[in-house]
């Protein structure tokens, strides 16, 4: 690693995020990195939002030279997350969500698993504070279908806080075969199989991962769609297996 780069890059997607920039949690993330001794950069990848997001988040890169903000047409936050790594030049990426429902702090909880040899570390959320009911049901019911279909050993895959070695993050990204790239869209678009996807290929190909316990609090404001995204759920679980028998994973 040279002196010019960064420890840690973190990487946070954007879609119509102006409630969530305003009441500051693009801020205190920032504010949290500027007292940590490691060296650092954020980068916001703006999805094609309709509000005042990008504006906003351009006065925050202004104020800060280690904040950087990409425009993307609006593709999904599985392109605008793949965009953003692929822009990383720190030694660890992770990538987090705008609305800050993992707080930042709780990467403190991953670094020391890459010193342990792991490549791959992700949060897993403690007790899902503030979330609805019928959606503690429904991420049941998808433990069972991720378990039987992908045999994927975790106790929760879709919280937005993984990190990667950056070597690990490349391959790993640039072998996604249903959401390694995105063409422009309309609406809204949080994908399960986005993680899904991401963590299968890391185990076929081999990557050490941990999954640790992180605070996570209910945002309050969902994009989540529960019977529209739990059919599209099992249908990226079955395309992912379906890649799968076809080798198209293999390393």
């Amino acid at each position: 690693m040279s002196k010019n780069t960064p420890f840690l890059s973190v990487v946070v997607p954007a879609y119509n995020e102006e409630v969530n920039i305003k009441r500051g949690a693009p801020e205190k993330l920032v504010s949290y990195l500027k007292e940590q001794k490691y060296t650092w950069e954020v980068i916001f990848v703006d999805d094609g939002s309709t509000d005042n997001t990008a504006s906003l988040l351009e006065k925050l890169k202004n104020q800060e030279q280690r904040v950087r903000l990409i425009r993307n047409p609006h593709q999904g936050k599985a392109a605008t997350v793949t965009t953003g790594v692929g822009k990383a030049i720190g030694a660890i990426i992770l990538f987090t969500d705008t609305d800050q429902a993992t707080p930042m702090n709780q990467v403190e909880k991953f670094l020391p698993h890459f010193k342990q040899g792991y490549d791959v570390v992700i949060g897993s959320r403690h007790g899902r504070a503030g979330m609805p009911f019928i959606r503690k049901i429904t991420a049941y019911g998808f433990v069972i279908l991720r378990t039987m279909i992908l045999r994927l050993p975790f106790k929760d895959t879709q919280t937005g806080f993984k990190a990667f070695r950056q070597e690990a993050a490349r391959d790993i990204f640039s072998r996604l075969k249903i959401f390694g790239k995105g063409g422009v869209i309309s609406g809204a678009a949080v994908k399960a199989g986005f993680d899904l996807e991401i963590l299968f290929v890391a185990r076929k190909l081999g990557y050490k991962i941990k999954e640790m316990s992180v605070e996570w609090h209910h945002p309050g404001t969902t994009r989540v769609n529960i019977i529209k995204d739990s059919i599209d759920g099992l249908r990226d679980m079955l395309r992912i297996r379906w890649n799968a028998l076809q080798g198209k994973y293999k390393s």
